[in-house]
């Protein structure tokens, strides 16, 4: 290995612990910052989403998301609803699924 492969390869590993150390700090200061905010917000989330919106109303709203989401999947594939139906159905029902109880549970 010549001197300058080799003061490359020092430069190289100069360079990925500085950024290493970087992005070690920003990820202890972003740590650090949800520490000291997540009480405080987590008061405001129970103070304000105290009484929730339910299932009844958790399935109208998941209802209409799957429907839309289904759409744009539909218009995104390129061949349309008639070629993918058979994979539409059963992904609605997931994602029926899947939306009305994290809207209940989350709201």
């Amino acid at each position: 290995m010549s001197s300058s492969d080799l003061r490359d390869s020092r430069l190289a590993l100069r360079i990925l612990l500085g950024f290493s150390a970087l992005v070690a700090l920003l990820v202890a200061l972003v740590v650090l910052a949800a520490a000291v905010t997540l009480p405080g917000l987590s008061e405001w989330v129970a103070v304000t989403f105290d009484s929730g919106i339910g299932l009844k109303s958790a399935a109208i709203i998941a209802a209409v998301v799957s429907v839309t989401v289904m759409i744009v999947f539909a218009l995104a594939a390129g061949e349309g609803i008639i070629g993918e139906i058979q994979f539409m159905i059963p992904g609605f029902f997931l994602f029926f699924v899947f939306f009305w109880l994290m809207i209940a549970w989350v709201f």
